[in-house]
């Protein structure tokens, strides 16, 4: 059954200090974990929360988004009263503030049922119970709820926010791009908000041509409001560039982590895609890898994750690497610290290694 919340995801977040992956893509459908899109993460949360409403604001290159999330029946949101909707921008003009995406798209909003809104980014793995934060916003009476996670301030995180919260909670502060060094309140990006709040924010800061999501939006209003932190306390992958999206793919290999993030009383969902076991040859080696359906495995593969339809070839030795879906590796190739995008052909002999901290990024549909 259906809480009185709606979803809003924002496709294009975090895309700026990553062009590697999102060149042709949104970072909603940049691939993640083997056989997930990044998308599939703040959807499953949602879905899983009861929200039966979710938008997704896109700006460009969204066109794998839509193939990928279709009507939302792989997260149970195709349905007769309710669904999955993909706001894009009209007539060429791409929206480049989210306080003007939402101003353009408020007539979406007031023919919602739902009378609050949650509103989030996709750069983000990990397994969030909303309906807990919509309770907490429920019983404060807060205006605007921030969630929030302690930790260091993510690297290339592009004007990140932080808070600062009295003993009840309520936020004091905030803070854009501040200098600090360790543990702070940071904010993950996910708020929840009366849908006609947000509607009067939007149209004032529209009015007076303020349109910084964090500091007009946010900031101004801070002593005006009752605005909330909620603590987001497990585990979560935030992706803000592409050393981040190789550090927190190889977290998978943690036990831990997977467990914390797929949690089975709170499946993560994906589109289907119907593929044969992966098939292991004679001369196959695999170690501490994640490997998904329909790969061809001839070589050997350690501490690594290969998508679905990957194929490596005789000899060949991939170490440390992200494969993504239907790239072939030839025989004797050697690669370490490597993230191979979708359709890519790396041909015999080959060898290519970059670091744990500077892994070597290889094009989608390229021949190396």
């Amino acid at each position: 059954m259906g809480i009185n919340l709606a979803g809003v995801i924002f496709a294009n977040v975090g895309e700026v200090n990553l062009p590697e992956l999102t060149s042709k893509r949104t970072m909603a459908s940049v691939p993640f974990g083997g056989k997930y899109r990044m998308i599939d993460f703040p959807l499953s949360n949602m879905s899983n929360a009861g929200v039966d409403n979710v938008a997704v604001i896109v700006r460009n290159h969204f066109h794998s988004l839509t193939d990928h999330v279709g009507s939302g029946i792989a997260w149970d949101l195709s349905k007769r009263h309710s669904g999955l909707s993909i706001l894009a921008p009209y007539k060429g003009h791409a929206f480049l503030h989210r306080i003007e995406a939402m101003y353009h798209l408020q007539g979406y909003f007031k023919d919602l049922k739902e009378e609050y809104l949650l509103l989030t980014n996709s750069n983000y793995a990990a397994n969030i119970d909303y309906k807990k934060m919509f309770e907490q916003h429920l019983l404060t009476g807060a205006d605007i709820t921030l969630m929030y996670k302690e930790m260091e301030i993510p690297r290339k995180a592009d004007d990140p926010l932080v808070l600062s919260t009295d003993d009840e909670g309520r936020i004091q502060k905030l803070l854009v791009n501040p200098q600090i060094e360790g543990k702070c309140k940071f904010s993950t990006g996910s708020l929840i908000i009366k849908r006609d709040l947000l509607i009067k924010i939007v149209n004032e800061c529209m009015s007076a041509n303020e349109l910084n999501f964090r500091r007009n939006f946010l900031q101004d209003n801070l002593s005006k409001l009752n605005m909330q932190g909620y603590r987001y306390t497990g585990h979560i992958s935030l992706v803000h560039c592409v050393e981040d999206y190789f550090e927190e793919n190889m977290k998978l290999m943690q036990k831990e982590i997977r467990d914390e993030i797929f949690n089975p009383s709170r499946p993560i969902y994906t589109k289907v895609r119907d593929d044969a076991p992966c098939r292991y040859g004679l001369t196959s080696k695999v170690k501490g890898s994640l490997v998904s359906q329909g790969c061809l495995i001839d070589g050997e593969v350690e501490n690594s994750i290969l998508s679905k339809g990957v194929r490596i070839g005789k000899g060949a030795v991939v170490k440390n690497c992200i494969i993504m879906q239907d790239t072939v590796i030839g025989e004797n190739a050697e690669l370490c610290n490597v993230i191979v995008d979708k359709d890519v052909v790396v041909t015999k002999g080959h060898n290519i290694c970059g670091t744990d901290t500077y892994p070597v990024y290889i094009a989608k549909q390229s021949t190396v």
